[in-house]
């Protein structure tokens, strides 16, 4: 009887911290995911529904307008636009931005890594050898060095974060691709006559993309960060385009006078990036089985 009393008090015990667990973890995943879908929203669809003024073409006539003017929920900047609406159209820039460089990454060095790991041999070495090449200069310094020499705007940005991507995707691919490959699922397929790309395509590919995406979602703060930066150089967005990385270099100007111009993007920017790292954080806890 004291045994068969004792079954239902070890199940309860180990059933509550694993349903425990499992909200938790979908906590985990679901809140910094719903701030990354809200910033998203306000600044594709917020300017179409929301009554704010165009980003650029204010009046000086209204510059350094404070928080809460009529029209103006954040006031304006020096030049009288909107620091609102400048906020939104500039994480329009920095969002596209980034999807576009970790996309590029993903299909480029995603491809590149998984053909290298799949194929081995000589096709595994001259991917490599090139990918070290790239991955040997600093990334910031080769991605500053590519920005000047395109000259600043947004296709440019694109371009010169895209050598910071694809080297960092292709490892990543190639070392789970390798994984793989040992696995009996692999040879079995090999041995039954599949064709090498419906191998990639059917198993290879499906089986890294959990990787890839978890990459990619860290990436993404990443790309922000450093767009944010090469703006604030000159390098990135040129005004009067928005990019919270040109408002805070305009703001710190008259940072003493008026240091909401700097607070403001600054903030909106720091929550992107927070938001995308904890969902990045969250997704390789997930997926890894922690």
């Amino acid at each position: 009887m004291a045994v068969v009393d004792a079954g239902p008090a070890l199940v309860e015990p180990a059933t509550a911290p694993a349903r425990s667990r499992g909200w938790v973890g979908s906590l985990a995943v679901a809140v910094p995911a719903g701030a990354v879908a809200l910033i998203a929203l306000a600044c594709f669809v917020g300017p179409l529904v929301l009554p704010v003024p165009p980003p650029i073409g204010g009046s000086v006539l209204e510059s350094y307008l404070p928080a809460f003017s009529p029209g103006h929920l954040l006031g304006t900047d020096p030049n009288g636009n909107d620091i609102l609406a400048r906020i939104l159209y500039g994480g329009r820039s920095s969002l596209i931005v980034a999807v576009t460089v970790n996309l590029i990454g993903l299909l480029v060095g995603g491809t590149l890594g998984a053909l290298s790991g799949f194929l081995g041999g000589v096709v595994d070495t001259v991917i490599m050898r090139v990918l070290d090449v790239l991955i040997a200069f600093p990334s910031l310094v080769l991605t500053l060095a590519v920005a000047q020499s395109l000259g600043p705007s947004q296709t440019n940005t694109i371009l010169a974060l895209a050598f910071f991507s694809i080297p960092a995707f292709a490892r990543i691919s190639r070392a789970a691709t390798l994984r793989l490959r040992e696995l009996p699922f692999m040879a079995a397929a090999g041995l039954c006559g599949t064709p090498g790309w419906r191998i990639l395509l059917r198993h290879v590919a499906p089986n890294i993309a959990p990787q890839l995406i978890t990459f990619g979602m860290l990436g993404m703060g990443i790309v922000i960060v450093i767009e944010g930066a090469l703006s604030f150089l000159g390098l990135g967005i040129p005004p009067p385009a928005p990019s919270w990385g040109n408002m805070i270099a305009q703001g710190q100007q008259s940072i003493s006078a008026t240091p909401m111009l700097v607070v403001w993007p600054s903030a909106v920017l720091f929550v992107t990036v927070l938001a995308f790292n904890l969902l990045g954080e969250s997704l390789r806890a997930r997926w890894s089985g922690r």
